[in-house]
């Protein structure tokens, strides 16, 4: 009898805990089970929320990429790839991309005079595997980025909405908007 009145005041000053497994010991959350929700008071808009997903790259992706772009631009500046075409080439690398998971740089480039963009971003191609390692090298990242070239179309957007401001039909309609504020 004294036996079972020991026991039962031992087990009631235990909480009930899961186990797992032989010798796992105890597992730190009780038996009900209770959601584990953060609270997000200060942190922004969370994962998954209208805003957060479209809301553009993270602080961190734009870095990297600017350390992508920097370091590319020292490779092709000293000359270290060694191609025939990217020798006679002076090359501008206006931007670099990076993907959410750092594993994809997509680099825009332009030859300097827009010409000959066909023979540049194959051999760059070409160099892929090289530029990704010394890319590799010069970062401190988990993973090497796989480096993708693609033209950039930035210079030939700007072009046409230059012209597009300098067309006669936005000029009569500025000028309209001027006659107006200056009848009032």
């Amino acid at each position: 009898m004294g036996d079972e009145l020991i026991r039962l005041s031992h087990t009631a000053e235990l909480p009930n805990w899961n186990y797992r497994g032989a010798g796992g010991g105890p597992n730190p959350l009780p038996s009900e089970k209770m959601s584990r929700q953060k609270s997000s008071a200060g942190r922004g808009p969370a994962r998954g929320a209208a805003g957060g997903a479209s809301s553009g790259p993270s602080q961190r992706m734009l870095r990297v990429g600017e350390l992508v772009r920097h370091r590319l631009a020292e490779l092709l500046a000293r000359g270290d790839i060694h191609d025939d075409v990217l020798a006679g080439a002076v090359i501008t690398i206006p931007e670099v991309r990076m993907s959410p998971d750092l594993k994809l740089a997509t680099v825009y480039v332009m030859p300097l005079g827009g010409n000959d963009v066909a023979p540049v971003l194959a051999a760059l191609r070409r160099n892929q595997k090289y530029i990704r390692g010394e890319v590799a090298r010069a970062l401190n990242l988990k993973f090497a980025p796989d480096v993708r070239f693609r033209e950039d179309e930035s210079f030939e957007e700007a072009t046409r909405i230059d012209r597009l401001l300098d067309s006669e039909r936005v000029r009569r309609d500025v000028k309209g908007e001027d006659d107006v504020q200056g009848d009032e």
